[in-house]
């Protein structure tokens, strides 16, 4: 075989390896289905990975296909990583029996302290206190990411379609989509830390470095290979290949791979393990009904 069967076999069987340990997983969570306001959650949260892989597969098949394709298959992860971002708080809220519309703080954690960090101290007191006011704006400095990332998909799109897509205007989605994923992970970050005791028992760190790294890594290898092919560092040795589908093909790759260690991975953080234990189930019931 040579080089680009041998990376096509490689990633099959990555792909192949995702999609069993998540659809596990999957089948795990409907066999346990107990709490569907949270598995539903964790459902949709557990798909990441298999749909990252598949879709860097496919873009590994067509090697050769257009930039707006390439750019479609990008947005379909970028906007499902705005869906999860925005059911992992949903998830969190479940966990602390939190009306997401309402935003009312119980009492015994009202007050409660939240310090803030750089850049955001540029903006805010480093100190303030647990309220409504402050639990709505943690809301939505996530919500605007689920909100501008479709957005900003379909632009992106509709721009390259039309060949109006300078480099300046990649660059700047680019910075804006940053800017915008940082505030929103900042936020759950945050949001973790205020309520750490009464998420512990949920292994909320294990869920939140789980999304996080399949964002960093994805986000952050396709900002250092764009760097390295603007250096020369990747470049094309035909003619006929355009340094970008190189580019694209190692994100692709790489994604492939890192999806088998996250599906893994997720086998301990979203484990169906807490929805299998009878106790736990008819607390969850009673709790559902004085919720209703």
């Amino acid at each position: 075989m040579d080089f680009g069967q041998m990376v096509l076999l490689g990633s099959t069987v990555c792909v192949m390896l995702t999609v069993n340990f998540s659809m596990k997983l999957l089948a795990e969570h409907v066999q346990n289905w107990k709490k569907p306001k949270e598995q539903k959650a964790i459902v949709i949260i557990i798909l990441m990975a298999p749909i990252y892989a598949v879709d860097s597969y496919l873009g590994l098949i067509n090697f050769f296909g257009s930039e707006t394709f390439f750019t479609f298959l990008d947005s379909i992860k970028e906007c499902y990583e705005a869906l999860v971002i925005a059911k992992f708080l949903a998830l969190l809220y479940s966990y602390l029996n939190i009306s997401m519309s309402k935003n009312i703080v119980p009492d015994e954690i009202k007050g409660r302290e939240i310090h803030h960090s750089f850049p955001m101290t540029l903006f805010l007191p480093h100190t303030t206190h647990l309220n409504h006011h402050t639990l709505k704006l943690l809301k939505y400095w996530t919500w605007q990411f689920v909100a501008l990332r479709p957005v900003c998909s379909i632009l992106m799109i509709v721009l390259q379609y039309f060949e109006v897509y300078p480099s300046w205007v990649s660059w700047t989605f680019t910075i804006i989509l940053n800017v915008s994923v940082s505030l929103a992970l900042y936020s759950l970050v945050v949001f973790y830390h205020v309520f750490a005791k009464e998420l512990a028992p949920h292994n909320p760190l294990a869920k939140f470095l789980c999304i996080k790294g399949i964002v960093f890594f994805c986000f952050w290898q396709g900002i250092a290979l764009q760097i390295l092919a603007a250096m020369g560092i990747i470049r094309s040795r035909h003619s006929w290949l355009d340094v970008e589908r190189i580019e694209e093909g190692y994100q692709n790759i790489l994604v492939c791979i890192e999806m088998v260690f996250f599906s893994f991975y997720q086998q301990y953080a979203y484990g169906a393990a807490p929805y299998k234990n009878k106790d736990g189930n008819q607390s969850s019931v009673a709790s559902d009904k004085k919720e209703k």
